[in-house]
């Protein structure tokens, strides 16, 4: 009798039809849960290691103008709007930035002709917004000021950058976000790719891309039509001593940009115009980098600056600050905005001190009993004690004093709100492939605090003080001289 075999251990057979369902499985979940633009991205991004536009891009028939955002909020709006302008006299399509992190990008000092060159300052920028996508930080300028009414006149034309991005690259802004490491390294050089040819790196491109590398050393733009002022010498120009100190060999003049950039000019073909730093500010008789003025000869121009000299916050935002002073505070009260820590700022305590000190002794001489004060400061509220908001604050019989916290419920829910209402998807005719789309998910609240501050100093029926030089100060001067009227409806 044959002994028994013991039996062998046998992989069972499966089936081909169950092997091809968990292969279409997989295929369709990477398919659906990876951003499609990221694959297309992933596919066909030779254009980009090229350095040159995609056919996708230039199919569109759409000519953009973007820049490079830095330093503070205020100076980003100030920028923004200069943008705007940019973007109406060219014709192009602006492409909206992100709010950067206060000082995570510098452009240096204009009046010293010591700034970093706009091919850096554009790179840095768009490392900063992979760096913000990746955090889920990522909030548009178009989220927090209301640029609707120029939109619906036709005064501008824009589009959100990671929507122009998904066009224009053929990758999602989103694919930052993946947390999946097969992925990573590809992403990653295609995001690099993409910011290096929109910054500029890799020089101007007759059809694709040119980027601009006149700046505040060299260049006043001005819209001159027919005066006869392109290509004459600014008033400002680097002094003897500088020029000898510094070894420096810059000249300032005033360019048209219209001229120099529009229609009929060498760059006209270009499907994106890619500024440096667009910040100016007026200095010894001139501008440091843009002096365009309103014009009678050009009524769209005319009505654009108008409208570009008060630029709202959303109603989100608006809403908040009026919510707080009528719930809240709930009597007339004064504004003062006091900035104490940052750059030239703190070392000027004593006379940031004394215009309010010098404004409440006014108000008391009135014959007010107890003053309502609303105090917006970059000064820790831990840190009040022995200073003069310490004694006002103590001082309760004659001052009562109110101020705003991140994680007060007003401040919180006015960021919720915000984050449902997308006010950053305004998306050009031709870009339906995107419209309506969501980004990131799971984002981080945005810090809104100094918005719905300024927003509420906007209220203050008593009067304002702000800090002097201080561009936040002058934010609330033109909503408090053009928006006030959202207090009282």
């Amino acid at each position: 009798m044959l002994p028994k075999r013991k039996p062998q251990n046998r992989v069972p057979l499966v089936p081909v039809s169950v092997v091809i369902i968990v292969v279409s499985f997989m295929f369709l979940y990477y398919y659906y849960m990876m951003p499609s633009s990221s694959l297309n991205g992933l596919s066909k991004n030779m254009a980009l290691h090229s350095g040159q536009c995609s056919s996708q891009a230039l199919a569109l028939g759409e000519k953009f103008v973007w820049y490079a955002p830095h330093s503070g909020f205020s100076n980003q709006l100030s920028e923004f709007k200069n943008a705007i302008l940019m973007a109406g006299i060219l014709n192009r399509t602006l492409i909206v930035p992100p709010i950067l992190d206060h000082h995570a990008v510098a452009l240096g000092s204009c009046p010293k002709f010591r700034v970093f060159d706009p091919n850096e300052i554009r790179i840095s920028v768009w490392n900063h917004v992979i760096e913000l996508m990746r955090e889920r930080r990522y909030i548009s300028i178009a989220e927090i000021i209301d640029v609707s009414s120029l939109v619906s006149k036709s005064l501008v034309r824009v589009i959100d950058l990671r929507d122009f991005v998904s066009i224009w690259c053929g990758i999602s802004l989103d694919s930052a976000c993946l947390n999946d490491s097969t992925l990573q390294s590809s992403v990653s050089e295609t995001l690099k790719q993409c910011g290096s040819l929109i910054a500029g790196l890799r020089g101007s491109d007759n059809k694709c891309v040119h980027a601009i590398r006149n700046d505040c050393r060299t260049t006043v733009w001005i819209y001159d039509q027919g005066g006869g002022e392109d290509g004459t010498l600014d008033p400002f120009q680097p002094d003897e001593q500088l020029k000898k100190k510094k070894n420096l060999s810059y000249v300032r003049k005033r360019r048209d940009v219209f001229k120099s950039l529009g229609p009929g000019s060498k760059v006209e073909s270009a499907s994106l115009l890619a500024f440096g730093s667009l910040f100016s500010s007026p200095y010894k008789g001139s501008e440091l980098y843009m002096d365009i003025r309103e014009s009678p000869q050009d009524q769209r121009l005319q009505s654009l600056m108008r409208e570009i000299k008060y630029l709202p916050f959303v109603p989100e935002i608006m809403s908040a600050g009026k919510e707080f002073a009528r719930r809240t505070i709930k009597a007339p009260f004064l504004c003062a905005q006091l900035r104490l820590l940052d750059g030239q700022f703190k070392n000027h305590h004593k006379a940031t001190f004394q215009g309010l000190r010098q404004s409440l002794e006014s108000l008391r001489q009135k014959g007010s009993e107890q003053i309502h004060i609303f105090i917006m400061t970059d000064l820790p509220r831990d840190h009040w004690t022995g200073t003069y908001l310490g004694d006002l604050v103590n001082d309760a019989h004659n001052y009562k004093v109110y101020f705003l916290r991140d994680t007060d419920e007003v401040v919180r829910q006015a960021a919720v709100k915000l984050m449902a209402a997308g006010h950053g998807q305004r998306f050009i005719t031709n870009s339906k492939t995107v419209a309506g789309k969501k980004y990131c998910s799971n984002p981080s609240l945005p810090d809104v605090l100094l918005y719905v501050e300024q927003a509420v100093c906007g209220c203050a029926s008593l009067g304002f003080v702000g800090t002097s030089g201080s561009t936040i100060a002058e934010n609330i001067e033109l909503m408090r001289k053009y928006g006030s009227g959202y207090c009282r409806s």
